[in-house]
């Protein structure tokens, strides 16, 4: 890929790689019945199985498989037939039985790309490998009494489905990671996969980083900074780190293999610890779970009731109704967001002018509201009249920005609205002709420039006519009316 944003890397390349995390969209645990569910108060929604007790065993959710497998699916990976569980071995507090449950060598899937346009430009991240696993517990260092002597632990989260998703280090900006990432959350979202919600750590990645001298043959030492979640923090983090080994490269010291924090109080990276090789953790078999088998027709069914992906409603859209890359992005990001842009656009007939008022006016002021499209009391057919309205010369776009927000708290039509508020413009030739008159007559000294060859002064007698209307009259209108009247000037 190439940046679109400045290479803070001065002499090198940058190569980036994420490993994103998705907490699939169940309602019970990967290995038990536990619930999901976000919030609850600590250590709640715990079992024998996924707190790690002696004799407890691990049974597999159907349902999280599914989703993962449709995860796989959807990003053109290719699912193994049969795929195998592993334990991870390390020794953290919030990890209670010592290891997790994940997949190492036989993952569900390999291969795949996530392919988007921006700007005029093809997008494509290439994908190493999907695999299921269980999350860990979470560690509390805050919030409480004794925070600075004493660590607090909350296993809610411990074996909570995920889907893990490994890019190659294809991407080249912290820009485009975080791009990445959006298009990939709007992926999961579309297919049911996930709910995504960074805030409540649904979507996270850890940012893998390396830099070469330009030319270069092969991959710098890399960096991993763990746990991002938000776009923010990883454009921002990997802004920093960036930065910094270009830094130490430059000095001509040598980039450490390390795992690294973001600290978002200081805007900057530090050090976690030394970076893991994969005999670190002793992966080794799940023995308490057999190979995961996917029959041919289960994957069919899946591949069957995939829905319009956004980056096939993002080409449908630009293709059929002509619309620029960041258009077309923007408005197939949801189902709902490219069914609500259709239908205005074929109730208007102008598709681009029905794109700049929903990008524009209408989701600035459903995000204002917190509304989503599909809950707005604007319909599509509303909106398309007001566009109509404007382009007919009823209303002036001034006016149609005025009119927006009470049809949204009222549901109201356009035309009711203009006309309670005494916003419609006036376009009637009899009442332009006798504006027009009244101005021209309040105005001979103009009037006189204009015919002598000051053709400019036209500008000044509109603007006096349309002062004299409150602004109701049609602008367009009211220009030819004194274009009209005052005649061609004197050569």
């Amino acid at each position: 890929m190439t940046a679109h944003d400045p290479n803070p890397a001065g002499a090198y390349d940058v190569n980036i790689g994420l490993e994103v995390h998705a907490q699939l969209a169940t309602a019970s645990k990967m290995f038990c019945g536990c619930s999901t569910t976000f919030g609850a108060p600590p250590n709640t929604h715990t079992c024998p199985t996924c707190l790690g007790l002696p004799g407890a065993l691990p049974t597999p959710n159907a349902r999280a498989i599914d989703l993962a497998a449709t995860t796989a699916l959807a990003l053109g990976c290719t699912v193994s037939p049969a795929s195998r569980f592993a334990r991870k071995h390390y020794f953290y507090p919030d990890l209670p039985k010592g290891y997790q449950i994940t997949q190492h060598d036989r993952p569900l899937a390999t291969g795949g790309a996530l392919t988007w346009r921006s700007a005029g430009r093809a997008c494509t991240v290439r994908l190493i490998r999907v695999h299921l696993e269980e999350d860990a517990g979470k560690s509390l260092h805050e919030g409480f009494a004794d925070a600075d002597v004493s660590a607090y632990l909350d296993f809610n989260r411990c074996g909570v489905p995920l889907v893990e998703i490994v890019t190659e280090p294809d991407l080249t900006s912290a820009a485009d990671a975080a791009e990445f990432m959006r298009r990939l959350r709007a992926a999961l979202v579309a297919i049911g996969a996930s709910d995504a919600t960074m805030e409540a750590g649904g979507l996270r990645c850890d940012a893998n980083v390396s830099l070469r001298r330009r030319g270069d043959a092969g991959l710098g030492a890399r960096t991993e900074i763990k746990n991002l979640n938000s776009y923010r923090a990883l454009q921002r983090a990997l802004d920093f780190e960036i930065v910094r080994q270009a830094g130490v490269l430059d000095a001509g010291g040598r980039v450490g293999a390390e795992t690294r924090l973001w600290d978002e109080a200081g805007g900057r990276t530090v050090v976690m610890r030394t970076k893991e090789g994969a005999e670190d953790y002793r992966y080794f078999p799940e023995p308490d779970l057999p190979p995961l088998a996917l029959a041919p027709d289960r994957l069919a069914r899946l591949r069957a009731s995939l829905p319009e992906l956004p980056e096939a409603r993002q080409a449908r859209l630009a293709s059929a109704y002509g619309l620029a890359d960041d258009d077309a992005s923007a408005l197939s990001r949801t189902a709902a967001a490219a069914a609500y842009f259709e239908q205005a656009a074929q109730a208007c007939g102008d598709a681009a002018a029905a794109s700049v008022w929903i990008r524009g006016e209408l989701t600035r002021r459903l995000d204002e509201a917190g509304l989503e499209f599909e809950r707005s009391r604007v319909t599509p057919q509303a909106l398309a009249a007001l566009v109509r309205m404007v382009s007919s010369g009823v209303v002036s776009a001034s006016a149609a920005k005025r009119i927006l927000p009470r049809m949204m708290a009222t549901g109201e039509a356009p035309g009711a609205v203009a006309a309670a508020e005494g916003l419609l413009q006036e376009s009637a030739p009899d009442a332009l002709d006798a504006l027009v008159d009244d101005t021209l007559a309040k105005h001979p000294e103009q009037v006189a420039q204009y015919r002598a060859g000051k053709t400019a002064v036209a500008g000044f007698l509109v603007g006096q006519a349309m002062k004299a209307s409150g602004g109701r009259a049609n602008p367009a209108a009211v220009d030819r009316a004194v274009r009209a009247r005052l005649g061609p000037p004197r050569p």
